[in-house]
C-alpha cells in the first residue's frame, strides 16, 4: 500500500504535453489517470477525471472497499462531475472515514493520500484539513504548507481553495499569519499568501470584507509589490484587478505609491496588469 510504488510508465507519458480537448485525451492515458498512476499535466486531464472512479481505486489500494460502498452508492447519487463539488464532497467523506480510526492508522491513511502519486487524490488530502473543525486557523494552514507548495498546479489551486472559508472567517488573524509566507524564499508559499485572499478569487466564494475594504491586505501586498517572480507578480496583479471592480480609486491610490516606493520592473508589471480593466 505504498502510494509512492514505482510503475512501469514510460518517458513518453511522462513527457507528454497534453491533450487540448478531453476527446483527445489517448485511451491509455485517461486509464492511467483514472487509476491513479499518473499526474495530470494540464486543465483539461485534470478536468477530465472521474474522482467517483477515482475514489473507489484508492478505497482497493487501502484495503477499504467494504467500509467506502455505500459512500460511492452516495456520491453517485450526488451525480455531480463539476470539479470544486466533488472534491470537497469526498474530501468530507474521506474525513468521516478518517475520524472512526485510531490515531496511528488515521495518521498512515491521511499520509497515503496527501503522498499519493495521483495529484487528484493530493487534492482530497487539502481539502480534508481545510473541513477538518477540530483544528483552528493555525494548524490549517501549518498542515496546508506542503500543498501549496506541491509540484503540480491543481494541488496549489485546491490547498487555497481549502481554506478560503476558514481564512474568510477569521480575516484579521489569517492576514496576520500570512504576513511570514509573503517573505518566504519560497515563490509558490509566496503566491498562496496573495491568491488565498483575492477578494473576488477563481472557483471560490467572494470576501466581502475585502471586497469592501481591500486595505485590509495590504500588510500581504505590500511585501510583493516587487515581487521578482512572474507567477507571484500575476497573482498581486490579479488581486489588485478583484479590487478595483469595487474600489477602483484605491487601487490607483496603491499603484502610485508602490511606483514611489519601488521604481522597478516587477513593480511596473504588477500594477500595469493590476489596473488592466480600471
Amino acid at each position: 500500500m505504498d502510494a509512492k510504488t514505482d510503475l512501469d510508465i514510460s518517458e513518453d507519458v511522462l513527457l507528454r504535453k497534453g491533450a487540448r480537448k478531453a476527446a483527445d485525451i489517448p485511451d491509455q492515458i485517461h486509464s492511467l489517470l483514472q487509476a491513479g498512476h499518473i499526474e495530470s499535466v494540464n486543465l483539461t486531464e485534470w478536468l477530465a477525471v472521474d474522482h467517483i472512479l477515482l475514489f473507489q481505486q484508492v478505497a482497493q489500494e487501502l484495503r477499504m472497499d467494504a467500509e467506502t460502498r455505500e459512500i460511492t452508492e452516495q456520491l453517485t447519487q450526488m451525480n455531480e462531475q463539476r470539479i470544486m463539488k466533488i472534491i470537497p464532497a469526498i474530501a468530507n467523506q474521506w474525513l468521516a472515514l478518517l475520524e472512526r480510526l485510531g490515531d496511528n492508522e488515521r495518521m498512515h491513511h491521511f499520509r497515503f493520500l496527501a503522498d499519493h502519486r495521483s495529484d487528484s487524490v493530493r487534492c482530497w488530502a487539502a481539502y480534508i484539513i481545510g473541513l477538518d473543525s477540530r483544528l483552528n486557523l493555525n494548524e490549517k494552514l501549518n498542515r496546508i504548507r506542503p500543498f501549496a507548495a506541491d509540484h503540480h498546479f491543481g494541488v496549489r489551486e485546491i490547498a487555497w481553495m481549502a481554506v478560503r472559508e476558514p481564512i474568510t472567517a477569521e480575516l484579521l488573524d489569517a492576514v496576520a499569519l500570512l504576513v511570514e509566507w509573503t517573505i518566504d524564499p519560497d515563490p509558490l508559499i509566496r503566491r498562496f499568501a496573495i491568491e488565498s485572499t483575492r477578494p473576488h478569487g477563481v472557483w471560490a466564494k467572494h470576501i466581502q470584507q475585502l471586497k469592501e475594504n481591500p486595505a485590509m491586505a495590504l500588510p500581504l501586498l505590500d511585501h510583493v509589490k516587487s515581487d521578482a517572480h512572474k507567477y507571484v507578480q500575476d497573482s498581486v496583479s490579479n488581486w489588485l484587478n478583484d479590487a478595483g471592480k469595487t474600489n477602483p480609486e484605491w487601487v490607483r491610490q496603491v499603484c502610485d505609491t508602490w511606483i514611489q516606493q519601488s521604481d522597478t520592473k516587477h513593480t511596473l508589471r504588477i500594477v500595469a496588469r493590476g489596473q488592466r480593466s480600471l
